[in-house]
């Protein structure tokens, strides 16, 4: 008989066998209790994300460090449909409440328009005269983040508990409050990556179901499985390349986590087909299924990046949108075909990327990347001295516990996968030095997030770049900490003392991190607060 289709994927080994302390005390707790843990728990954690980031979002009431572009932006988006030039005085006149117009003309602009439209969305809402429309809309994508990084946590983990930690940790993290408080592109970028990688993952779990019952009919019926499926229905796989595109339609460096997680799907479909027996599962992936999920995934991407270009193809004003019939050299040949704009699309993305590729402009709070995982050098926004010994100071740094700790974590997870592929290497099992986290398929996720948000940074050195921009990296760093945590916690096979060590650890962290939250929200918020307090967050000189 064809066995049925599981609904739902099952927990890794390492989940199933080294469950947290927490997670027994949720199964010895009645339905009632489940059901209500499981609104309360998440409930309180958005609430705190929410309040942490809409309370006083009217301070300060003048545009900070690059809402001078992105604010600007997205209201003459608003207003032309494309980004025009604004005049001198404009940031007074936002200061004032009474924001000028932008000129017809067109201004160059580095990155695509999704992030100003999203934040064109709090301009529309609540208007361009009140700091509150600036930055609603990347505060309300701050809280989306923390939403996702609970959903994602609980589909790698399958604990509530874990989940509600992770989104915890978010929620109270300073990079990740200062970058929903501030109208940039770098938090609403997080939101697109995280909700692409939350897809990659529904994936994975309706591919292994699919893979697995479309074998059982295959011996049923008695016909050959050497190569393995090529599936096509894998609407989660859609819809991973539409957040991609989407992504990348905030910054461009959204395509670098497209390729990672791309080659993940590729490498998890062929070890997902040699656990399920298939002889050629290598050369059946890379052959068959590859070439497939290539279709699905990367077309996708480009539509949806393509769709948010929408304003600028509507219009004529927008920059280099008439650079073909203002005689610009058209395609010939077999591109001849491409319609004008969008060879004038092509050659303001080949304008923009050597803008990118040559920004070194000196900068006294730049960050090369090989600093960040030292935090070295966070992000000052915003100070100003009220002249009575106080002031206030937006600083993008984040809970110094909590980084790094999550630094420490990853290293930790690679440590282990070293372990585990030395032990392969000589023909030896190693799973077992990756159980404690919960299995293979969740440190993936977790290190090649890491990975392409980090690495492809340290490929241009001389490139000016901003610790804030590791807010897109903070959400893996905190997954790869609850993976290393639920380690810590233990489960039902370590003696009673040892839990109990596990969850005091866990419980210690948790409370140093929340005072450490208390104690730097001014320099997170605004708030007007001696200076000598503020002096005393100064850890490190590169803080100053």
């Amino acid at each position: 008989m064809t066995r049925a289709e599981p609904t739902s994927a099952p927990a890794p080994v390492g989940a199933r066998m080294l469950g947290s302390r927490l997670d027994e005390r949720w199964a010895e707790a009645s339905p009632a209790a489940r059901r209500a843990a499981r609104i309360a728990a998440p409930a309180l954690v958005l609430g705190a994300a929410a309040a942490l980031r809409l309370i006083g979002l009217d301070e300060p009431r003048s545009l900070v460090f690059d809402e001078t572009y992105y604010v600007k932006d997205a209201l003459s988006l608003l207003q032309l449909g494309y980004e025009g030039a604004w005049p001198e005085g404009a940031n007074e006149g936002f200061a004032a409440g009474m924001p000028p117009s932008p000129s017809e003309e067109a201004a160059f602009v580095a990155h695509p328009p999704l992030g100003k439209w999203v934040i064109a969305l709090g301009l529309a809402t609540v208007g361009p005269q009140s700091p509150v429309g600036w930055r609603l809309g990347t505060a309300l994508a701050g809280i989306v983040v923390v939403a996702l990084v609970m959903l994602l946590a609980h589909r790698l983990t399958r604990s509530l508990a874990l989940a509600t930690l992770a989104g915890g940790l978010v929620a109270i993290d300073g990079n990740a409050i200062v970058m929903s408080r501030v109208a940039l592109l770098d938090g609403i970028l997080t939101l697109f990556v995280l909700l692409a990688v939350l897809f990659v993952v529904l994936d994975r779990e309706h591919a292994r179901r699919r893979v697995a019952v479309w074998l059982d009919r295959r011996r049923h019926e008695g016909r050959a499985t050497d190569w393995g499926p090529a599936l096509w229905g894998r609407p989660w796989l859609l819809a991973a390349g539409v957040a991609f595109g989407l992504a990348a339609s905030v910054k461009w460096s959204a395509l670098y986590l497209l390729a990672a997680f791309a080659v993940l799907t590729v490498v998890a479909d062929a070890v997902e087909r040699r656990r399920a027996g298939v002889a050629l599962w290598a050369s059946g992936t890379l052959l068959k299924q590859a070439p497939v999920s290539a279709v699905l995934l990367l077309p996708t991407a480009l539509a949806a990046h393509l769709l948010t270009w929408t304003g600028w193809f509507t219009t004529s004003g927008g920059w280099g949108r008439l650079w073909v019939a203002e005689g610009g050299e058209r395609w010939s040949g077999i591109l001849a075909w491409v319609p004008p704009g969008v060879q004038a699309l092509w050659r303001y993305q080949v304008d923009v990327y050597e803008y990118h590729v040559g920004e070194s402009s000196p900068h006294a709070y730049e960050a090369p990347a090989i600093g960040w995982p030292l935090l070295l050098r966070p992000t000052y926004m915003h100070y100003a001295d009220r002249g009575d010994g106080t002031a206030s100071a937006i600083t993008g740094i984040p809970n110094p516990l909590i980084w790094w700790a999550a630094v420490a974590a990853v290293l930790v997870l690679v440590a282990g996968c070293v372990v585990a592929a030395v032990a392969a290497a000589r023909g030896r099992d190693g799973a077992a030095a990756i159980a404690p986290f919960g299995g293979a398929w969740p440190v993936a996720v977790v290190l090649t997030g890491v990975a392409a948000g980090w690495l492809p940074w340290l490929l241009y050195p001389e490139r000016t770049m901003f610790f804030f921009y590791t807010v897109v990296l903070t959400p893996f760093l905190v997954l790869g900490l609850v993976l290393v945590l639920r380690s810590v916690l233990g489960g039902p096979a370590d003696p009673a003392p040892r839990r109990r060590l596990g969850l005091a650890v866990v419980a210690v962290l948790v409370v140093v991190s929340l005072a450490l939250s208390a104690f730097f929200l001014p320099l997170w918020t605004g708030l007007p607060v001696p200076i000598e307090f503020i002096r005393l967050h100064y850890w490190l000189p590169g803080w100053i």
